[in-house]
């Protein structure tokens, strides 16, 4: 299938941040990701997720949520990663400028999002339930998006690893809240990262299942 991967900046909520934007030919779906606690656009866990969903014909996005001054105070504050209003706002300007292009504007989104990118993932499907098809979260922190939970629409996918009990918990709660379909996934003998041999395959094989299953109609 034919590709086209191109690294560029987009403005957003009052940064210019870096994004590799991957589009194949007749793309069925284009997955925005938002990364997770001190992680990057180049998060090897979300590239292995890309990778796979490349293979099914979808496009995606992977993108630096924090500019690079952020991202050194952050190292040393561990603040700005869990500000999940700022995540957010970024998260919906960048998907806003996905539903502004031309290639794009008519093509299903989904929002994949890690750790506490799962709550910025949230709260931007949220913010624009008319854009948002489907979401599947990976290690999230979904009870982090708060008050936003009820008003997401679009089908959610909650994984989790088995032996990441804390997270299940979070997870389980989270569900109480939530209106839209969803769907609690624990990957048997996985902790936080996917670490164990097989598990974060079997993350990529279930998350481009969902986004198989969801991203099938255009954005109203």
């Amino acid at each position: 299938m034919s590709q086209q991967m191109t690294t560029c900046r987009v403005p957003t909520a009052g940064a210019d941040l870096e994004a590799d934007v991957h589009l194949p030919a007749d793309a069925r779906g284009v997955v925005l990701f938002a990364h997770g606690s001190g992680s990057s656009r180049r998060s090897p866990r979300n590239r292995v997720v890309a990778d796979v969903l490349h293979d099914r014909g979808f496009g995606t996005v992977l993108v630096d949520l924090l500019t690079a001054d952020e991202e050194r105070l952050d190292a040393v504050t561990h603040e700005l990663r869990f500000d999940i209003g700022l995540l957010a706002d970024r998260l919906t300007g960048i998907l806003d400028w996905l539903h502004a292009r031309p290639d794009t504007a008519n093509t299903p989104l989904g929002l994949f999002g890690a750790s506490t990118g799962a709550a910025a993932a949230l709260v931007t499907a949220a913010a624009r339930p008319q854009l948002v098809d489907a979401i599947v979260s990976r290690g999230g922190r979904p009870d982090l998006a708060e008050t936003a939970l009820s008003a997401v629409q679009a089908p959610t996918l909650l994984i989790v690893g088995s032996h990441d009990e804390s997270v299940v918990d979070l997870n389980q709660e989270a569900r109480t809240a939530m209106t839209a379909p969803n769907e609690l996934l624990l990957i048997p003998g996985a902790s936080h990262l996917f670490g164990e041999p097989g598990t974060l395959d079997q993350v990529a094989d279930r998350a481009a299942d969902w986004f198989s299953t969801h991203l099938t109609t255009l954005p109203s």
